[in-house]
Parts: structure tokens; sequence; C-alpha cells
């Protein structure tokens, strides 16, 4: 290794951090994130950082305008530090839902996002289950896109595999996600569920494509923010028949009174990932949070020497 290793943590998910580098044995990183009386975010990094091989770990969740300006801030730091490489690691992606125009006179804030942290210096991108593949297409460096299915699938597989079970996509554009699982799950059953929107966050209606009487269905999905479109998703296969439900998805967003629909619902377990820090204190029983912060190391290291990371993303 001809570049020392830093990991640095933004305030999102800590937690995560110290997880990453405890599987890389390497220590945390020192920094001072320091807020003015008006808001505005000002760091100071604790380590020398010249030449060296940098990884800015920083999830945008929420709030995801402080997240995103603090990894900014943090990346112009680095970069007036004379770091090396800077890689920017964002288990979870924020503004990646708009990443086409859908309607006239709207943003693509997934390309504005590429093109700013592209500006502020980084080198590289390293993310999980990007909310579509073309997002990496927006970006003019490398971007790495993990996928969380090898540390879903084999707990689901654990816990509910049998003959009755099927994968179930929320809707025509997980498709592919969820035949992956499907296949991983031992080329289960699938179905699909056609549903047609009235508004941001609403649904208006839901068909299912596929027979699911008598299933075990998994739901499958990128993320789950306020949990409407899911427990309708739920309700719409119990209607149908479905005997047990399950959902699982690689971000934990849980707005607004998520938790809440969740608890209420015929949903029996949901399965996310850490990448986003998910508050004990209102985690209804019902969710089960399996950590992806060691495979992250993992794919870390491998930036780190060069080594390929396509092993990873199967």
């Amino acid at each position: 290794m001809t570049r020392k290793l830093l990991v640095f943590s933004g305030r999102s998910n800590p937690r995560f951090t110290s997880t990453v580098c405890e599987s890389l044995q390497v220590e945390l990183g020192r920094l001072e994130v320091v807020r003015f009386s008006d808001g505005e975010l000002s760091v100071e990094i604790g380590d020398n950082v010249r030449g060296r091989d940098v990884f800015v770990v920083q999830s945008t969740s929420t709030p995801c305008n402080d997240h995103l300006m603090e990894l900014l801030i943090l990346i112009d730091s680095l970069k007036r530090a004379s770091a090396g490489r800077i890689t920017a690691v964002i288990p979870y992606f924020g503004y990646a839902r708009q990443d086409r125009k859908v309607k006239p006179r709207v943003p693509i804030t997934a390309k504005l996002v590429a093109d700013i942290l592209t500006t502020a210096g980084v080198s590289r991108v390293l993310s999980i289950d990007l909310h579509s593949g073309q997002i990496m297409g927006f970006f003019n460096i490398p971007v790495d896109n993990l996928n969380a299915r090898p540390i879903i699938a084999p707990y689901l597989r654990e816990k509910y595999l049998g003959p009755d079970l099927m994968v179930v996509s929320p809707d025509v554009g997980g498709v592919t996600r969820a035949r992956d699982y499907a296949a991983s799950l031992d080329n289960a059953d699938i179905a699909i569920i056609y549903k047609r929107r009235g508004g941001t966050n609403q649904i208006a209606e839901m068909k299912i494509v596929g027979e699911v009487e008598g299933k075990v269905c998994i739901l499958v999905d990128d993320m789950i923010d306020t949990a409407g479109t899911l427990v309708k998703a739920a309700e719409t296969l119990r209607q149908e028949g479905a005997t047990k439900i399950i959902a699982c998805a690689t971000h934990g967003v849980f707005s607004g009174a998520a938790f809440e629909r969740i608890a209420e619902s015929a949903i029996e377990e949901v399965v996310v990932t850490d990448t986003i820090a998910i508050p004990r204190s209102s985690m209804t029983e019902k969710v089960t949070v399996l950590s992806v912060a060691p495979f992250f190391a993992e794919a870390i290291k491998r930036i780190h020497l060069d080594d390929s990371v396509s092993g990873l993303l199967k």
C-alpha cells in the first residue's frame, strides 16, 4: 500500500462508520464540525491527509440537506488539505428518486447532486442499491454500486424458504430486483403489483399480476419511506389470499408515520439494512436491521488496494 488509508465520518450515521473502521482495523479519522449561530457549518480535519487515500462516509438521510452540505464541506476541506484521493462513501444516496423528468418544469436532482459532488472534488463514489442504475451514468467519475441482496437474501432464506414462497415487486420498475431475489431463494415464483399514483406518496389503485393465494409473500424494494405504498401493497396481497407477508428493503427511510403504519399493518416483519441510522426509541418490533457495514469495509479495502469490486456486486 503506497498511500495510507484514512476513513472519516459525517454525522449522519457515526455508528455505521465505526463498524466499518472496526472491520478494516483502522482508527476513525479525527475531525470537528462546528455550526455557527446562523446555521452555517465549518469543518476542521484533525489528521494529516496529504497524499492519503481518504474515504468519507456520509448518508444523505434526514435532514438530507444538512447532511449533503456537510458532506460537500468535508470534501472541500480534504481537497484543500491535499488529499491524494477522496472517495465519497454514500450508503444512502438522497435525491435519487428524481432521476428523470416525469413532467414538464421539474428538476433531475440526482444529476444535480452528482455534478455538485464531482465539482467539490470527489474522485470516486461508493454506494449501495441506488434508486436506479442510470444514476451511475450521471457521474463522470467511477461509481461502485453495491447490492444488499448478499446480506438480506440469506436471512430470508434461513427464516422463510419453503415451497409456498413468492417474491413480489411493488412496482413494474422493481421487477429485475425481484427476479434477482427470487433466484437467490431457489427460483421462487414472482408476482408484480401494478400501481397508479394519485400524487406524491399517494397510491390511487393497485392490482396484482400473479397468483398469490396461499403464498408466503416477500415484498422487495430499494427503500421504505412513509410506508404508505408498502402497507397498501400488503393489504392488497392479504385480500388476494396471501398467508404471510414480509417486506425487505435496503434503505429504511421511515419518514412521517411510517412506523405506526407498519405496526398496524398485515406485515409480519420488515427487514432493512443500517445504511440509515434508525432511532431505537421509535422503531417498531416488526423491523429487523441487518448491517452492511462489513460489506462496505470489504469494498473500501478493495478500492484502496486497487483490486476488483465486481465480486461484491453479484
